[in-house]
């Protein structure tokens, strides 16, 4: 199966291709394209797209104060208390104004920020970033 979302990732736009590949769909492939293409190249790559806030026909989307990690975890039926428990964390780090959901999201939100200044592909930044949300996930799956 492929995915879509805007390039240039950071907090949700790697949680989500962590869950997808983790709890999913293990032979996922990621495309990155610029906000503007993605609905086209969506239609072209036959590819699911997610987390574009701008852009409402979009599905897997935020959803009200909730991240599109936690939209994923909806649709696709994840009950995990585990992965719940990410995905506040991902959604304290992503979404201003919810920093108070999970303190976690402070330092996973500064990680993220750090990664994007190293300039390095979205395809490397999933590939790095992977083993964090691993960890993350460990640590959620002993603190629920």
């Amino acid at each position: 199966m492929r995915w879509i979302t805007r390039q240039n990732v950071k907090v949700d736009r790697v949680a989500c291709p962590w869950l997808i590949k983790r709890f999913i769909d293990p032979n996922a492939e990621f495309l990155f394209v610029p906000e503007a293409e993605l609905l086209a190249a969506a239609a072209r790559e036959e590819a699911i797209p997610f987390d574009a806030t701008r852009l409402p026909e979009v599905k897997l989307n935020h959803r009200g104060e909730r991240c599109t990690f936690e939209a994923i975890l909806e649709d696709f039926e994840l009950t995990d208390p585990a992965l719940h428990r990410l995905g506040a964390i991902v959604r304290a780090a992503d979404v201003d104004g919810q920093e108070h959901v999970a303190p976690e999201g402070v330092g996973l939100r500064a990680l993220a920020e750090g990664f994007a200044t190293l300039g390095l592909s979205d395809h490397e930044r999933l590939k790095l970033q992977f083993p964090v949300y691993d960890a993350l996930y460990e640590y959620s799956r002993r603190t629920v």
